[in-house]
């Protein structure tokens, strides 16, 4: 059995609730339309960061030796998190002020990477609270944290939400166990929110095992699901086509590039169309990322400072 190597490091500081910061901004807007990336050919690569030790940034320096497509696809902001509000007695937004700077200095941090023709996504994590996903009180509240989500995308002009669901401590602060029902109204309200935006599952915890209930499935309304095992192999078991499906994993600098070139040729031999990658750094990783692009790609990966 694999156990999750991510790590967060904790910041004692005291952040902004997102209702809060969304009365205080103003609505952002992409900057310039994306240039046209490098054509390549092969499975959609993602790249976590996470952004209490690392920038954004680090993902648009990869480019594929041959031909300068962009080596990753995705980049995802690791992360915020759904914590307890005792108030409504059910889950809320919330940005540490490490993602809050990120998101507020969206001109420098995102928009550089949406230019280039990445795509950036938020992912959302539980935080020991009692607070997660499948757990809402009512289809009510679920949609509520929906609108916070889709609210959060609109006002910093991102590309999507990535559920990710460790951490929650379902139980603590006297909330509820998992049910059935409230992963499904939550995705089907952020879906209506947010028609054309990616939405993806990291396939982990409670929510990822209720996908269905009172007659509505919501794994189509899925972009992508992912293994949230690193070094590993694991199909994730939503049924989503395999173009929409990593069933491999990797740490950057964690995972040996032997088991992640092995993994990338796995991926491409079985035909699936994502590769998933966890802890981009601000170090030179060309040689771990070459590992996986040879296979992916046939080219090696250049890193530009």
């Amino acid at each position: 059995m694999f156990t999750p190597v991510r790590r967060r490091v904790r910041t004692a500081a005291l952040a902004l609730s997102t209702m809060a910061a969304l009365a205080l901004g103003a609505t952002a807007t992409s900057g310039a339309a994306a240039a046209p990336a490098a054509a390549k050919q092969g499975p959609t690569s993602v790249a976590y960061v996470e952004v209490n030790n690392n920038s954004m940034l680090n993902v648009g320096k990869y480019t594929l030796s041959n031909g300068g497509a962009n080596v990753f696809d995705i980049a995802v902001i690791f992360a915020a998190n759904i914590n307890y509000d005792t108030g409504t007695k059910a889950g809320t937004l919330y940005f540490n002020p490490n993602v809050q700077r990120v998101l507020d200095n969206a001109a420098t941090q995102i928009r550089p990477l949406q230019q280039k023709g990445i795509k950036v996504v938020l992912s959302v994590l539980g935080n020991h609270q009692g607070s997660g996903f499948a757990n809402f009180p009512s289809q009510q509240t679920a949609s509520t944290f929906a609108k916070q989500l889709s609210d959060t995308v609109t006002k910093y002009g991102l590309d999507g939400i990535d559920f990710d669901d460790e951490y929650a401590d379902y139980g603590n602060n006297g909330t509820a166990q998992p049910n059935a029902s409230s992963f499904v109204y939550l995705v089907s309200a952020l879906r209506a929110n947010m028609p054309t935006k990616i939405i993806s599952l990291y396939n982990i915890g409670p929510a990822a095992s209720r996908l269905s209930y009172g007659g509505v499935d919501v794994t189509s309304k899925f972009d992508y699901a992912w293994n949230p095992y690193y070094g590993s192999w694991q199909v994730p078991g939503i049924a989503l086509p395999k173009s929409k499906l990593s069933p491999a994993a990797v740490q950057i600098g964690g995972t040996s590039q032997s088991t992640a070139a092995s993994l990338a040729a796995r991926t491409v031999s079985e035909g699936y169309g994502v590769f998933l990658t966890y802890n981009l750094d601000g170090a030179d990783r060309s040689a771990d990322v070459s590992a996986f692009t040879r296979q992916l790609y046939g080219s090696d990966a250049h890193y530009t400072p």
